[in-house]
């Protein structure tokens, strides 16, 4: 396996891939960090170019959408923002290396474009395994039910439990005491 030597960590990129509207993408305001520019040039650029920007490359959030991030984030300031952030997707980021042309922009795009590869692999690798467990669902049916219930717990991601703020009202419990019945004589 080769090691490429990146300007930046594929887990820091990683982290700044979001999922909106059932797409894969990065915010304005992450790529411009992972590209060492002030958001602005980059919305600048593709205002430049906006004709390279179809709305399967890049869109803008809506209200709810922003907030939904903000509420993600656990920001509730995403430093005087006046326009609602745009997205882009794995074509819009890679449409960006050729509006921005420096060379950290290249080597962050690299960079970038690697990662949504190996996102893809994994992907691909858990589709496979789960259809080559269903194949043998089929063939092994009722002899390992618990091994195939166990195994696609693994493969689904468990989902973030939502910690509870402030009181809440106990359930109340009734006590019953027992009279024991001693005979006493």
């Amino acid at each position: 396996m080769i090691k490429h030597s990146s300007l930046i960590p594929i887990e820091v990129i990683e982290r700044r891939i979001l999922l909106v509207r059932s797409q894969k993408v990065m915010l304005d305001k992450h790529l411009a960090e992972l590209y060492g520019v002030q958001t602005r040039d980059i919305n600048k650029a593709v205002n430049r170019n906006i004709d390279r920007f179809p709305k399967d490359f890049m869109f803008q959030l809506t209200n709810v959408e922003f907030k939904n991030l903000m509420f993600h984030f656990g920001t509730s300031s995403w430093g005087g923002t006046r326009k609602l952030p745009r997205v882009f997707t794995e074509h819009g980021i890679l449409m960006l290396s050729s509006v921005l042309r420096s060379k950290r922009a290249v080597q962050a795009n690299i960079a970038i474009m690697r990662t949504f590869v190996r996102l893809r692999r994994i992907l691909a690798s858990n589709e496979k395994l789960a259809r080559k467990i269903k194949e043998m669902e089929k063939k092994y049916n009722e002899q390992f039910r618990v091994v195939f219930d166990a195994i696609r717990k693994i493969l689904i991601p468990e989902e973030k439990s939502t910690r509870m703020y402030g009181f809440t009202e106990e359930p109340k419990v009734s006590y019953q005491v027992k009279k024991s019945s001693s005979n006493k004589k």
